[in-house]
């Protein structure tokens, strides 16, 4: 039987099918813009972002200008909107500054752990067999140790410096990856496009890079960005204890170790590096839960 009047909003939901527009990360995206938490995150890290680039250009004074008769002046005095540190140097245009140092600290390690646990965990998620178990259990010796100890043991030996904790950061975040890569690789090498295409003859290089590869990025990066604020806190922590940046350089945990003495005398200038440091890493971690969120399609 043809029916030829108007349909029920109730038939109309069953019988008419769904336009999806922009594909899967056009609708990540666009569930992304409808948290609010997220874009205001997005937003505080815009604004950190395009001052440490900006800094040249928009700090009011020398950071690096020092001046014993202003020292520890408090926030809000003339011509130091807030304060001065412990040898008279403007901690606004320090705090700019030292967002460059803290966000590369934050995001390199993050990055290089990201292309290097990425590659193995694709590597051993798929070939599986002995080549996992080995790798697996390598990268299991790791987790051993916490990640401070593990950062501060390698910084240790390695020696003070920012390329060191670098390395030593790198080390602690490549066993995270490689996991999560290799647990999401396992499963979807199980998929039947994937065997589809390995029935048609397709190579393992060219199943990884078009099959494989593209189903893996995505939540190992909104895992990697998650990384970034615990890097920013173990890259602060190195600073602090003179394993990382060295002084005079603007960095937020180092100006955190400066800044202890006189934590008595002015607590709000000397608790100012460690709001940035709490405010980047909160940012992170909100902007991280929401593109989570937004690739769960169970929501």
């Amino acid at each position: 039987m043809i029916q030829t009047g108007p349909r029920t909003p109730a038939e109309a939901s069953v019988t008419a099918p769904r336009v999806v527009r922009g594909g899967y990360w056009a609708g990540v995206l666009r569930r992304m813009g409808r948290d609010r938490v997220a874009m205001a995150s997005a937003a505080v890290l815009a604004l950190i972002v395009l001052g440490a680039l900006l800094a040249p250009w928009v700090v009011p004074a020398d950071p690096y200008k020092a001046s014993m008769l202003r020292r520890l002046l408090p926030i809000g005095s003339t011509g130091y909107l807030l304060g001065s540190d412990e040898l008279g140097r403007d901690m606004l245009s320090r705090l700019i500054y030292g967002g460059r140092l803290s966000l590369l600290m934050g995001v390199l390690p993050v990055g290089l752990a990201f292309v290097i646990g990425t590659t193995v965990g694709l590597i051993a998620g798929y070939v599986g067999g002995r080549t996992n178990m080995l790798v697996m259990r390598t990268l299991d010796i790791f987790y051993a140790f916490p990640s401070v100890l593990l950062a501060v043991a390698v910084a240790g030996a390695l020696g003070p410096g920012m390329s060191n904790s670098l390395i030593a950061l790198t080390l602690v975040f490549v066993p995270q990856v490689v996991r999560v890569a290799e647990s999401v690789t396992t499963q979807v090498r199980r998929l039947d496009y994937v065997d589809a295409a390995r029935l048609s003859g397709a190579g393992v290089l060219s199943i990884i890079r078009v099959h494989v590869m593209p189903n893996v990025l995505g939540p190992v990066f909104v895992y990697a960005t998650g990384l970034v604020s615990v890097s920013m806190i173990l890259a602060s922590g190195l600073s602090f204890l003179g394993l990382g940046v060295r002084p005079p350089e603007p960095e937020w945990g180092l100006m955190l170790n400066t800044l202890r003495s006189a934590i008595y005398l002015n607590p709000g200038v000397a608790a100012l590096p460690g709001v940035m440091i709490f405010i980047t890493s909160m940012a992170f971690n909100l902007l991280a839960d929401g593109a989570r969120s937004a690739m769960d399609l169970r929501r």
